[in-house]
């Protein structure tokens, strides 16, 4: 008889199980390509305290043995229609009822609350079409009504890159007219304003095909809250700015480097409307690479996540040398009107 439970995230044996499930199932799809959050910055997450995310994970046992894991992210102050899934079940247990079961436990958790628009991401090889077509987890997903709302590629770049390539770069891309500022760690104070505007717009502002959400608020104070999770997972941020000549932002970029995995990610990356056609996105990647090698070396890759249809960005990356390492679809599925909680 299989059995779905919560987790209380300060169980250490519990949480483990389920983070186990986690990890086996996504390896299970992609091997070494797999980008897999660490245990500990899973902990972290799961056991902070937020104003704008409530989290809640599963696990799924039959017989006493875990076979499964999901989690559930309800968002509080935008996109409260929202919720984000995940459904993790390892290679051994699948065709079985167990991801079914996940799914529709989950579903049910995020109707109780209120919640009409479900989310979820899922990966597959490279070497399968970027229709996903023979990808078992995107039929999966199909025969439970959910459909593609955006296709994003997994790029991979190996370091270092030779500095002779970054300065050939940074010479097709002056910045004349604007300032070039980074640092690591927090954002500083006097930046923190306009990278928090500009960090809660990312979502809308690169391509979203048919995702149903809609900017972030910005606020500085919750902003601070996640680079505090980031402190408490060990994970280091690496920071770029241009600035105008009136000193504002217009364009800013992150890298945020794991301590348990030793990998860089590339996170947001946005050139102000009002500044584009300069080539201040490659500059401002360009400088934050250069400071991500000078100040850690020991880091070997860095991974970046971008809409297939972002082509002037993937184009960017194309120059600095990445390389597609998987296929990632943004799902979406509509649950119709849900009851109030």
């Amino acid at each position: 008889m299989l059995q779905i439970t919560p987790i209380d995230p300060f169980d250490a044996p519990t949480f483990d199980a389920w983070w186990d499930a986690y990890a086996a199932a996504r390896r299970g799809d992609l091997g070494e390509d797999a980008v897999v959050w660490s245990r500990e910055e899973s902990r972290a997450e799961q056991q902070q305290e937020s104003e704008t995310t409530q989290r809640q994970a599963f696990i799924a046992r039959r017989d006493g043995d875990v076979v499964g894991a999901a989690s559930l992210a309800l968002f509080l102050k935008d996109n409260r229609h929202v919720a984000g899934i995940g459904v993790n079940v390892p290679p051994q247990h699948r065709r079985s009822g167990i991801g079914s079961a996940l799914l529709a436990h989950v579903e049910a958790e995020a109707r109780r609350a209120g919640r009409t628009t479900m989310r979820a991401d899922i990966f597959w090889p490279a070497t399968l079409p970027a229709d996903g077509a023979g990808a078992a987890n995107l039929e999966f997903a199909r025969r439970h009504g959910y459909e593609v709302a955006l296709g994003d590629l997994q790029n991979r770049l190996a370091l270092p890159v030779a500095a002779a390539v970054i300065d050939g770069l940074l010479a097709e891309a002056p910045a004349v007219g604007y300032e070039i500022h980074s640092w690591i760690g927090p954002v500083p104070e006097r930046f923190l304003a306009e990278w928090a505007a500009l960090d809660a717009v990312l979502d809308t502002e690169a391509p979203t095909g048919d995702l149903d959400l809609e900017a972030s608020s910005g606020d500085t104070l919750d902003y601070r809250a996640g680079e505090r999770l980031q402190e408490q997972q060990g994970r280091t941020s690496y920071g770029t700015v241009a600035l105008d000549a009136d000193g504002h932002i217009a364009a800013y970029t992150q890298i945020v480097v794991s301590s348990d995995d030793g990998n860089a990610y590339q996170w947001g990356t946005l050139v102000r409307r009002a500044d584009r056609g300069h080539r201040l996105g490659l500059r401002v990647k360009l400088e934050n690479l250069r400071a991500l090698q000078q100040h850690s070396p020991q880091t070997s890759r860095i991974y970046t996540f971008n809409a297939e249809s972002n082509a002037h960005m993937l184009a960017v990356n194309t120059r600095l040398g990445f390389q597609i390492s998987a296929r990632m679809a943004e799902l979406q599925k509509r649950l119709g009107d849900a009851p109030h909680s």
